[in-house]
């Protein structure tokens, strides 16, 4: 009796990519065939850098625009927004900005049934990529996230607006997409699956980019190696998700990070910054349970490259070394609630043990006592050297 296939859909990629120096200078017949009266939103920020861009670009095709400014992605944020859908009549939907504020754009376009146009203001995120929205509190904790019909319909990823952003955000978004190698390779580096090995390869490539180019594109801002790692975090870490799915694109690392955001203390530090941080502490758990000599390699590679490019290292680079014990508490429960992700991990890991990793990121490999015969994690393999 043959089994009836497996339904696989696939959100890979944006239908169409514009990219250039300038370029949203000559994205404005691109947009409008698109919709004849968008609606912007984005952060106030992201807001006032491209409205002088953007406005006389859309004025050009006789397109009446409006804009929202949001803060948080959140629910009351998007009920906010999709009145101003209706009172615009908007029938277009243009994101600006960071992570939340494109979240934001992507999944009111979804629920309203509208085209979408991402433009983001800095390389923090892949979030301009991608079919999925994270959804937080209006105090910024995360709470879950959506994954959305598909990606959007145009990207326009213009090189002089990302390099008006401060470094540090270029930064944070070298921390959240390396975190797509170690999350990958530990939750699907043994698939047999011709699709999830090739995310899984292409985790690899990103990450061996970012390791051999970081350092001298921070040093050399719009310069040729530094788009190659902004589009690095923007557009190869989005790839990664769309062909391998869930279980490519988020494990402990983003888990640590969810955690985190209900600590008030933290939502002074990016979403970049918290993942990085996250991957410290997934390969210290895999030290940990597993025994892991590798990880323990791998995470003190990581932390003279995070030395060389400011990412942090330990709870108080976060900010959070003053934290109670009962926040991290509070984080370690969440990090490990039945639906998380660390739960994608090869291993189980209850809160005890995810706060001893949380506190010890920075501890010498040789300092660590490891129990015989425990062997190697996916994430590890070779790659650790």
């Amino acid at each position: 009796m043959n089994q009836a296939p497996s339904l696989l859909p696939l959100t890979i990629a944006p239908a169409q990519i514009l990219r250039g120096d300038k370029i949203l200078a000559s994205a404005g017949s691109t947009i409008a065939r698109l919709g004849t009266s968008p609606l912007i939103i984005g952060g106030d920020r992201a807001l006032q850098a491209i409205a002088p861009i953007l406005s006389p670009i859309l004025a050009q095709h006789s397109l009446p625009i409006a804009t929202a400014q949001v803060s948080e992605c959140s629910e009351a944020t998007l009920g906010e927004l999709r009145q101003a859908v209706s009172t615009h009549q908007a029938n277009l939907i243009i994101g600006t900005g960071g992570g939340k504020a494109l979240d934001a754009a992507k999944l009111l376009a979804h629920q309203c049934g509208l085209p979408i146009v991402t433009i983001p203001t800095s390389a923090a995120t892949c979030a301009a990529w991608t079919a999925l929205a994270n959804i937080y509190s209006p105090e910024g904790a995360f709470l879950y996230d959506v994954t959305l019909s598909r990606c959007p319909d145009l990207l326009v990823l213009d090189y002089s607006l990302i390099a008006t952003a401060p470094q540090r955000t270029l930064v944070a978004g070298i921390g959240d997409a390396i975190a797509k190698w170690y999350e990958a390779s530990v939750s699907s580096g043994t698939s047999e699956q011709t699709l999830i090995i090739a995310a899984v390869q292409q985790a690899r490539i990103l990450r061996d980019i970012l390791f051999q180019k970081s350092a001298a594109a921070l040093e050399a801002p719009g310069s040729t190696i530094w788009q190659e790692v902004v589009d690095a975090t923007v557009l190869l870490a989005g790839v990664i998700g769309g062909i391998g799915g869930a279980q490519c694109r988020t494990v402990a690392a983003h888990a640590v990070h969810n955690g985190l955001t209900h600590i008030p203390a933290s939502h002074g530090t990016l979403h970049g910054e918290k993942v990085a941080f996250g991957i410290l502490v997934q390969l210290r758990l895999e030290e940990m349970i597993l025994g892991n000599q590798l990880a323990a390699a791998a995470r003190q590679q990581l932390l003279k490259f995070y030395s060389e490019i400011g990412l942090p290292q330990t709870l108080d680079d976060l900010g959070l070394g003053n934290i109670t014990l009962g926040e991290l508490r509070q984080a370690a429960e969440i990090a490990t609630a039945p639906n998380s992700d660390i739960h994608r991990l090869p291993f189980t890991v209850i809160p005890d043990q995810l706060m001893a990793a949380t506190i010890s990121t920075t501890v010498p490999a040789d300092a660590i006592r490891y129990p015989a015969g425990n062997s190697c994690s996916g994430s590890q393999l070779e790659d650790a050297k």
